[in-house]
C-alpha cells in the first residue's frame, strides 16, 4: 500500500508539474500567438485570371497557383484518404492527438529517430498559416496552442475546408484543386480513386512524392494510402484492387489557357496592377473579363500571323536556325533530339524539328513533342534562298537543295482540305519572320476592343506593336484631310487636278515633286476617285484647299496628337505617325456616324466569388434627347495621348461627343466603300478600281477602306469598317532601317501568288480580308441607311456637273443638301476641262 500510496502521489505531482510547465509554457508564448479568429475571414491567395468578354480563359497570373473548392464540393474519398492516412482521430481529438504523440514518442524511444508522425490535420493547418517549417521545440508547442485554438473556433468542416485549400502539393499548387489540374489536367470532382490517393499521400513529401517528379515513389505512396483506407474500412476489396492496379499516367498541366490573347492578357495585368496594386492584382483571385471576343480573337490571330508567315516566305528562306551535326559526324539519337528541343520554345505556330533524312523531294523530321513526320514537296518548294529584302534566288528542284540531315529548323502544321472534304494536316518548312505585324478589331459605337494582336509571337518578343508602335501611316491618313475638306463645302464630284507638282523649295535648294504610286496621272479628277485610288497628288492639293494648320487641328478631333502631326504639306502623304489602335480609334468615327470613341479592354472585374468589383462605364453614342458637344469640338491632346483603358466605372452615363457631323461621315464611308468596289461600268468601259479591290472576294457591299503604304514601303496598312466593327492591319520591320521589299513570282508555286513591290493592298490587306470573312461569316449583310440632308442626283462622270444623260457617261451621286451641282454638264464645257491650264480652278 505504501508503494501504491507514493505512485500515486508521484503521478499526481508529476500531473500537476506537466500541467503547469504546459500553462507556463502557454503563458509565455502567448504574446506571440496570432490572432487564430483571422482564420474566420481569411482569403486565399489565388491567382489572377484573365478572360475574354464570353469566358474564354486567355491567361493567369500569380505565384501561388490555387483553385478554391468548398468543403461540400470536396470528393468524399479525398476526405476519407486524408483521414486515414494524416489524422485518424480527426473528428474526435481537440486539435492534438494525445494517443498519436504516445506512440510517436514510444518510437523515438525505441529506434532513436523520429520515424512517425504526431501531427494532426489541425496543427498541420496552424503551421500552414501561422508558422514556418523549421524543427525547433517552440515552433511545435506554438503549434500545438493555435491548433487548440482553431479547434474551439472552427467546425471539424471548416478546418478540412481550410486544409484542402491551403496545403502546398508541389509545382506551385497550393490546394487539391489546383493539383488535380496541375498533375492530371482534371477537376477535382473527376478524379478516380488511384489519383485521389496520389494526391492524398503527397502532403508527406510535395516536391518528391509527386508523380511528376518520381512515379515510382508516387506509385509506392498512392498503395499506402489505398491500403490505409482499406483498413480504415472507407473502401471495399475489390475497389483496392482495382485503383492499386490503375497505372499513374501525370504530366505537368499549365493553366487551361481556352483562348491565345497573350498581349491582351498583358494589357489586362498591366490594369490591374495600376488599379489595385501588385499584391492584390497576384493573389487576390479577381477575374478580369476583357472586352475580346473569343471568335474574333481566333480569327485576329489565325489571319495576321498566316500572312506574315505568308510575306516572309516569298522573300526566300534564311537557312536552319542551327546545324546540331554535319555530314560526317556522329548524328544525334532520337533521345538526344528529343532533349536538346525540349530546350528550344514554340512559336506557335512554329515548332522547332530536326532534318533526320533527305530524299529526293521530301525530307523527314524529327518534331518537338510529334516525334517523327514527314515534309513534303509543297511543304519545302517555296523556299528558294533569301538574298536581300529586294531579292531572291533561284527556286529548289530538290529536297537537298534546301535542307540538310542535321538542321535545327522550323515547321508548322497547314490544315488541308481532301476531295472528299476531310480536312488533313501537312507539315511545312517555316521560319520565324523577320517582319512583324498588328492588328486591331474595335468595336466603333462604344471603343470596345474585340481583337488585338500585338505581334508575331509573345513569347519571342513582347512589344506591343497595337499599342506602343508609333509607325508613319502613309495614305492611311488621307480619309482625315478628306473629311476636312468635305466640311469646307467640297463634295464627292468635285474636280481636283491630278497631276505632278513641282514646287521649289528656297531655304532646301530643292524643289518637291511628290508623285503618285504608281506614277500615272489623270488630270481633273472627282474626289471620290481621288480617294479610293490613293492618288497623293490630288491628296496635297485638297490639303492646300483646307489649308496646313486647320488640316492639323482637324486632325485632333479624332484623338491624334497634334505633336505627331508634322507641320508639313507631306502630312497629306502620311508622314505623320500613329499606333494601329490610335488609327482604329480615328477610323471608328467614319464607321460609327461621327462620334469619338476611346478604346477600352476591361469589360469588368468580379470577385473570386462572382461579386462585381468594377464594371466599364465606356462613352455612348446618343442620337436625341441628350445633350452633346459641339460637332466642331476637338478632344485634347492629353487625353489623345492615351492607348489604354481610361474608362470610368461610375454608373452615370456619358455621352460621346460628335466630332465630325453624320453626313461628313457617310461621305467619306462612301469614299472608302469605293476604294474596294470602285466605281463605273466594265461592260461600257467605264469601270475603274479603288486600291483596296482584293476585298471583293468578300462579295459584301458593306465594307470599305483605305490602303496605307509609306515611302520605301517601311510601313504597310490597311484600315476598314464592316458592320459592327473597324479593323486595323499593319506589317512592317520593327528595325525602321529596313523596307518591306519586293518579291519576283516562283515558278514553283501557283499563279495567285503575291509579287512586285510590297504594299498595304499586298502586304497588310489580305489579313484584313481573311479576318472579315471569318468575323463576318454569318452576319447578314446590312443595307445603307442615307442619313438626313443627303441627296442623290445624276452627274456626268466627266465633270461632276448635273447631266440629263441616262447612258454610261453619267451616274448618281451622293451630296449634302445645298452643295450639289446647280449646272448642267455642256460639251463644250466638258471638253475644256482637259485642255484649262488654269491650276487655280483645280487647286
Amino acid at each position: 500500500m505504501k508503494f501504491i500510496k507514493r505512485l500515486f502521489i508521484f503521478t499526481l505531482i508529476c500531473i500537476i508539474l506537466g500541467v503547469g510547465t504546459i500553462f507556463g509554457f502557454y503563458l509565455y508564448v502567448k504574446p506571440e500567438l496570432p490572432d487564430v479568429a483571422t482564420l474566420k475571414d481569411v482569403e486565399l491567395q489565388t491567382p489572377m485570371q484573365v478572360y475574354s468578354q464570353d469566358g474564354k480563359l486567355i491567361s493567369q497570373f500569380g505565384e501561388k497557383r490555387r483553385i478554391p473548392v468548398a468543403y461540400d464540393d470536396i470528393p468524399r474519398h479525398l476526405v476519407e484518404a486524408l483521414i486515414a492516412t494524416e489524422d485518424s482521430r480527426f473528428y474526435d481529438h481537440p486539435g492534438i492527438d494525445p494517443i498519436g504523440i504516445t506512440r510517436a514518442a514510444v518510437v523515438v524511444a525505441l529506434s532513436g529517430s523520429a520515424k512517425q508522425g504526431a501531427s494532426t490535420i489541425t496543427q498541420q493547418l496552424a503551421r500552414n498559416f501561422f508558422l514556418s517549417n523549421e524543427k525547433k521545440i517552440m515552433r511545435k508547442i506554438k503549434e500545438i496552442f493555435i491548433a487548440i485554438h482553431i479547434e474551439q473556433l472552427l467546425s471539424k468542416e471548416e478546418i478540412m475546408e481550410l486544409y484542402v485549400n491551403k496545403i502546398f502539393l508541389g509545382y506551385r499548387s497550393y490546394g487539391f484543386g489546383a493539383a488535380a489540374q496541375t498533375y492530371f489536367g482534371k477537376d477535382l470532382q473527376d478524379l478516380s480513386l488511384s489519383e485521389i490517393a496520389t494526391l492524398a499521400g503527397m502532403p508527406k513529401a510535395p516536391s518528391t512524392m509527386n508523380p511528376i517528379y518520381s512515379l515510382e515513389r508516387a506509385t509506392h505512396r498512392r498503395n499506402v494510402v489505398l491500403l490505409r483506407m482499406l483498413d480504415e474500412k472507407y473502401i471495399t476489396q475489390d475497389e483496392y484492387d482495382q485503383a492499386r492496379a490503375e497505372e499513374i499516367v501525370s504530366r505537368y498541366h499549365g493553366a487551361e489557357i481556352e483562348l491565345s490573347a497573350p498581349y491582351v492578357a498583358e494589357l489586362a495585368r498591366a490594369w490591374m496592377v495600376s488599379r489595385y496594386g501588385e499584391e492584390a492584382a497576384y493573389t487576390s483571385g479577381m477575374k478580369i473579363y476583357t472586352t475580346v471576343d473569343s471568335k474574333l480573337q481566333a480569327a485576329a490571330n489565325d489571319s495576321a500571323i498566316s500572312n506574315l508567315l505568308s510575306y516572309d516566305e516569298r522573300h526566300g528562306y534564311r537557312g536552319a536556325e542551327k546545324v546540331l551535326w554535319k555530314k560526317g559526324d556522329t548524328a544525334f539519337d532520337e533521345q538526344k533530339i528529343d532533349k536538346t528541343l525540349d530546350n528550344v520554345p514554340s512559336y506557335r505556330p512554329l515548332i522547332p524539328a530536326v532534318v533526320t533524312k533527305v530524299d529526293g523531294k521530301q525530307a523527314t523530321v524529327f518534331v518537338k513533342n510529334k516525334g517523327e513526320q514527314t515534309l513534303e514537296w509543297d511543304g519545302i518548294k517555296w523556299a528558294r534562298k533569301f538574298l536581300t529584302d529586294n531579292r531572291q534566288g533561284s527556286v529548289p528542284n530538290r529536297a537537298s537543295d534546301v535542307l540538310a540531315v542535321g538542321e535545327q529548323i522550323w515547321v508548322r502544321p497547314v490544315e488541308t482540305k481532301t476531295d472528299g472534304e476531310e480536312s488533313t494536316v501537312a507539315w511545312h518548312l517555316s521560319q520565324v519572320p523577320n517582319a512583324n505585324t498588328a492588328f486591331v478589331a474595335m468595336n466603333p459605337d462604344n471603343g470596345a476592343v474585340l481583337s488585338l494582336v500585338g505581334g508575331f509571337n509573345f513569347i519571342h518578343n513582347k512589344f506591343n506593336r497595337a499599342t506602343q508602335s508609333v509607325r508613319q501611316v502613309g495614305s492611311s491618313i488621307k480619309p482625315f484631310i478628306y473629311s476636312a475638306a468635305i466640311d469646307q463645302g467640297l463634295t464627292l464630284a468635285t474636280l481636283v487636278n491630278d497631276a505632278p507638282i513641282n514646287q521649289w523649295d528656297k531655304s532646301q535648294g530643292t524643289a518637291w515633286r511628290p508623285k503618285n504610286s504608281p506614277p500615272t496621272y489623270t488630270g481633273p479628277t472627282r474626289l471620290r476617285i481621288g480617294l479610293a485610288q490613293s492618288k497623293n497628288v490630288m491628296a496635297v492639293r485638297v490639303l492646300r484647299e483646307v489649308g496646313l494648320d486647320e488640316t492639323r487641328e482637324y486632325l485632333t478631333r479624332f484623338g491624334f496628337n497634334i505633336d505627331q502631326v508634322p507641320r508639313s504639306e507631306t502630312i497629306a502623304l502620311g508622314a505623320g505617325s500613329l499606333t494601329p489602335i490610335k488609327m482604329a480609334q480615328g477610323y471608328s468615327v467614319f464607321a460609327n456616324g461621327g462620334y469619338y470613341v476611346e478604346p477600352f479592354y476591361i469589360s469588368k472585374v468580379e470577385t473570386p466569388f462572382g461579386e462585381l468589383e468594377y464594371q466599364a462605364n465606356p462613352s455612348i453614342i446618343c442620337h436625341q434627347n441628350c445633350t452633346q458637344q459641339p460637332a466642331t469640338e476637338t478632344v485634347s491632346n492629353e487625353f489623345a495621348e492615351q492607348d489604354v483603358d481610361m474608362t470610368a466605372d461610375d454608373s452615370a452615363p456619358h455621352y460621346a461627343p460628335q466630332v465630325i457631323s453624320e453626313q461628313t461621315a457617310f461621305l467619306v464611308r462612301e469614299m472608302m466603300y469605293s476604294n474596294v468596289w470602285g466605281g463605273g461600268d466594265w461592260s461600257k468601259g467605264t469601270g475603274w478600281n479603288g486600291t483596296g479591290w482584293r476585298a471583293q472576294k468578300l462579295e459584301r457591299r458593306d465594307i470599305g477602306g483605305k490602303t496605307g503604304t509609306t515611302n520605301d514601303s517601311k510601313d504597310a496598312w490597311y484600315n476598314g469598317y464592316g458592320p459592327g466593327m473597324v479593323a486595323i492591319a499593319w506589317v512592317g520591320f520593327d528595325d525602321h532601317n529596313r523596307n518591306l521589299g519586293r518579291t519576283k513570282p516562283n515558278s514553283n508555286l501557283a499563279n495567285n501568288q503575291i509579287s512586285g513591290a510590297e504594299a498595304g493592298a499586298k502586304t497588310a490587306q489580305p489579313a484584313w480580308v481573311d479576318f472579315m470573312r471569318d468575323a463576318l461569316a454569318g452576319t447578314p449583310q446590312h443595307e445603307k441607311v442615307i442619313p438626313e440632308d443627303i441627296v442623290r442626283v445624276r452627274i456626268d462622270r466627266d465633270s461632276g456637273l448635273l447631266t440629263n444623260k441616262f447612258d454610261s457617261s453619267s451616274m448618281f451621286e451622293y451630296f449634302r443638301a445645298g452643295t450639289e451641282p446647280t449646272e448642267y454638264v455642256t460639251r463644250e464645257l466638258t471638253d475644256s476641262i482637259y485642255t484649262s491650264e488654269d491650276g487655280e480652278d483645280l487647286f
